[in-house]
Order: C-alpha cells, then structure tokens, then sequence
C-alpha cells in the first residue's frame, strides 16, 4: 500500500513505498475476519463521555491568599473546573473532563496540575490522589448517599 498524495513520488527516494505485510495465519484466533482498517474506523467512531474527575495535591504549606488567587486563576485558565477546596499545604479539584475512555481522562488529569503551574502560579505541590469514575457511576454514588455531596458551591473555597 503506498501512502502518499496522488501522484507524488515518496518522500526519500522515488523508489520507495509504503507496504503491507500480511500476519501470520494463526495470529488473532478467534478474532475474525475483520481487517485491520475495519478496526481502526470502529475505534475512530466511539464517542466520548463525560468523566468525574477528583485531584488532591499537596506540598509544602504556602499563604492561602497565594493558594487561592493560584486556584482561582487556574479555575479561569480551564473552564471547567467545578470546585476547589484547599488549605495551606494541600488542595482538592474536582471538575468534569471529557474523553475517550478513562485512561484518556486520567492523563488529561494527571497533566492538568503541571500544565498549569506556571501560569497560574500554583504552589510546587505534587499529585497524591486521583479518581476518575464515570457520570453514571457519581450519579449512582450521589443516589445512594455515598461520596461527596455534588460541587453545589461552585468556585474556590477553604476546607
């Protein structure tokens, strides 16, 4: 199979192309007879999904008006962020991401503190606690009484 605009020689040398190479016969047993491409559109189609995500950091005490105006800013650099609880060494954020599937979430999650360090100037806290579940699963929790209560005080507030 040769991967390159109509025409167009490949990039390299005009010699070469992009080829298939066929597995074995006893290679994905059970599997089918899907190919490949058929596989790949499938996984193109899913859709994403809402996912109930909780961040604890902690660290090294710093001033809470710095701790705040820090949450506060990073509340505004990324939109949806539900709610903030924090105190002077540590801090809890718990938002809504939406994605693929829970491990695109989660590494969504585990960059968002990092990613945003510098310009919100958050303390140099580390991760020490995720959860990501899914929106039935904290509609479920909340149902049933167990969990935190729904982020009804939007925003950023003390512990």
């Amino acid at each position: 199979m040769r991967r390159a605009r109509p025409g167009a020689p490949p990039r390299g040398t005009a010699e070469r192309a992009l080829t298939s190479v066929e597995a074995g016969a006893d290679f994905d047993e059970g599997q089918g007879t899907e190919t490949a491409e058929a596989r790949g559109e499938e996984r193109a189609v899913v859709a994403s999904k809402l996912w109930h995500i909780t961040l604890s950091v902690s660290g090294a005490e710093a001033p809470l008006k710095e701790v705040r105006r820090a949450l506060e800013q990073l509340a505004h650099d990324h939109p949806f962020l539900l709610t903030s609880r924090y105190a002077n060494d540590h801090a809890e954020i718990r938002y809504w991401e939406e994605a693929r599937d829970l491990h695109d979430a989660a590494a969504v999650a585990l960059r968002l503190w990092g990613e945003h360090r510098q310009t919100a100037k958050l303390p140099p806290w580390e991760i020490v606690g995720l959860e990501v579940i899914d929106r039935e699963t904290y509609h479920q929790r909340i149902a049933e009484g167990y969990g935190p209560p729904p982020a009804a005080p939007v925003g950023v507030h003390p512990y």
